[in-house]
């Protein structure tokens, strides 16, 4: 970074430390997006900064390793899209169910203002919780609509994943099909849970191009997780990066105003303060260090969160052994606040309810990113059943089988009273 951003007053840091993809910061854009136009006229646009760019696998197609995640009202945040095309954040990603809708729309919203700017722009959505092919088709069908858009770059057309079984033969004919239809560019999947097990199934399948996977400081300690990752990217299979920051599900500092609680917190944020970063910044850094992943996808939803964003990536200083140490020790000694993921083993020790992962994923949204409407929304769609059973769980075998030491009994019973 320039000195100038190098250098971070005490109270600025406080108030910004984590920006880069953790909570949204509370405060209205309302104002600025009134005074601002939705149209980008030609000859007012700066000459965008050189944002570094990695291939997309085994492709040839290049793609910004900072991308855009767009899960929030887009309609209403169209200045978020100008700024972040302005500063070279090309990548766009949103899907079928981010805010109700609003986000594919914001997007067609600024395309249909901005036609030309479609050329310069990778756009990729997903088929939230579709649930068979002609749901896929269907979703893919209003998502072209919606966007203003003949095609869409990188579809996700199993959204979210969890079992290599949802990846069917009949999903890799639709992807073949739809790509010779000139809909698609490129076919994936994301996922949240049992990482390992899916990126090592989708490295022996050929029409995989890409995967938006968890992926963090954290996550790199682990040795399954290290050899999926290589398998993928042996495979020529693009490995799109998100949750870098690593929230937890009862992590609650990393919002704005919110003092920052444990001392193994302090220490973490004053290291990386003394180098002139937020420690959400590092967070990217460690990951974008490893070039076998072609982009990180993080929510921004102001002028703020994008600008400590591209500061980030345009930054070429490289975190040291001893910076990533750092991280190491922060993770060893932090491991009982974070869910890795690894669903299989809540599900084994708790086959009546194979929903804990997913539970410890929609607290993190409501505690660390206050997407309380969200998390609440996703907790809705566990069956009514399941939901009956939770007040009443015993997490014990689970607890103990938790690699990470989660306090699942308390976690669930938090989830029950703020998202139920």
């Amino acid at each position: 970074m320039k000195d100038r951003k190098n250098k971070i007053d005490r109270r600025t840091f406080l108030r910004t430390v984590g920006a880069a993809g953790l909570a949204p910061i509370a405060g209205s854009l309302a104002s600025a997006e009134k005074a601002d136009s939705n149209a980008v006229p030609a000859q007012q646009q700066p000459d965008a900064p050189k944002m570094p760019q990695r291939k997309l696998g085994k492709s040839e197609v290049k793609v910004p390793i900072l991308c855009l995640g767009g899960n929030y009202d887009l309609i209403e945040r169209q200045i978020i899209l100008r700024k972040a095309l302005e500063s070279g954040v090309t990548y766009w990603d949103t899907a079928h169910n981010y805010a109700g809708g609003n986000s594919e729309l914001g997007i067609g919203t600024f395309l249909e203002k901005n036609p030309a700017a479609r050329s310069k722009l990778f756009i990729a959505t997903k088929a939230s919780y579709a649930k068979d092919i002609a749901e896929v088709e269907q979703r893919l069908q209003l998502s072209l609509k919606r966007m203003n858009t003949d095609y869409i770059d990188l579809y996700y057309g199993v959204h979210p994943t969890s079992e290599p079984e949802q990846l069917t033969d009949e999903v890799g004919k639709w992807a073949v099909e739809a790509k010779k239809r000139k809909l698609i560019r490129f076919f994936g999947f994301s996922t949240h849970t049992n990482m390992p097990k899916l990126l090592a199934a989708a490295a022996k399948l050929d029409w995989i191009d890409a995967i938006m996977t968890v992926y963090n400081f954290r996550l790199r300690q682990e040795p399954n997780m290290q050899a999926a990752v290589e398998a993928c990217h042996k495979a020529g299979i693009a490995l799109i990066v998100m949750k870098c920051q690593a929230a937890g599900p009862g992590a609650k500092w990393a919002k704005q105003d919110v003092e920052i609680e444990t001392e193994a917190d302090k220490k973490l944020v004053g290291y990386f303060e003394k180098k002139g970063f937020t420690q959400g910044q590092a967070k990217i850094k460690v990951v974008l260090q490893d070039e076998r992943f072609s982009s990180i996808c993080v929510g921004m939803e102001n002028i703020s969160f994008l600008n400590q964003n591209v500061d980030a990536v345009l930054n070429e200083t490289r975190l040291t052994r001893a910076d990533i140490q750092v991280f190491d020790e922060y993770a060893n000694a932090t491991c009982s606040g974070y869910c890795a993921g690894c669903a299989d083993i809540c599900n084994a020790a708790l086959p009546d309810a194979p929903y804990i992962s997913d539970i410890m994923r929609y607290l993190m949204y409501y505690n660390s990113y206050g997407e309380h409407t969200e998390a609440k929304s996703l907790f809705a769609r566990i069956p009514a059943e399941v939901r009956r059973k939770l007040p009443g769980l015993d997490c014990r075998l689970a607890e103990a089988r938790c690699p990470q030491r989660l306090p699942i009994s308390e976690l669930v019973a938090e989830a029950v009273s703020k998202l139920a």
